[in-house]
């Protein structure tokens, strides 16, 4: 039963530490990073997320899988233009703006802090009841 509550709480870290990663990241390229217009284009075979192809500050042109997938308020259809923020060290790292599910971030944090928690309980109870 330990292995199971150690098991809970590292899995509840992993979750809390991706979630507050995504957030981290989409705040820092949206703050420090330059915007563009992108163009969409089809998905590879295999893949739901189409390519977004853009042009950085310097005229490096950059295509990139986009970071969220289509959605029914945010289709993203083949020859359209969206606006994204890219990080200028790394223009593959890319924030699709209106796109941002910030929600998902926070959920991945909540569950994970809940799981570290009831990792923790767990572990304290099993080591009461030896």
């Amino acid at each position: 039963m330990i292995v199971l509550a150690a098991c809970t709480a590292l899995g509840g870290l992993v979750a809390l530490v991706a979630g507050a990663y995504g957030l981290q990241r989409s705040r820092r390229v949206q703050d420090s990073g330059n915007i563009a217009q992108a163009l969409v284009k089809p998905p590879q075979p295999g893949s739901e997320r189409p390519l977004l192809q853009f042009e950085t500050g310097d005229g490096q042109v950059v295509e990139v899988v986009s970071p969220v997938p289509p959605s029914k308020r945010r289709p993203l259809p083949a020859g359209g233009v969206v606006s994204v923020a890219y990080d200028t060290e790394d223009p593959r790292e890319t924030v699709l703006l209106g796109g941002e599910r910030p929600g998902v971030d926070r959920a991945f944090m909540i569950a994970g802090a809940l799981l570290v928690l009831v990792g923790m309980v767990l572990t304290v109870s099993l080591s009461r009841s030896r």
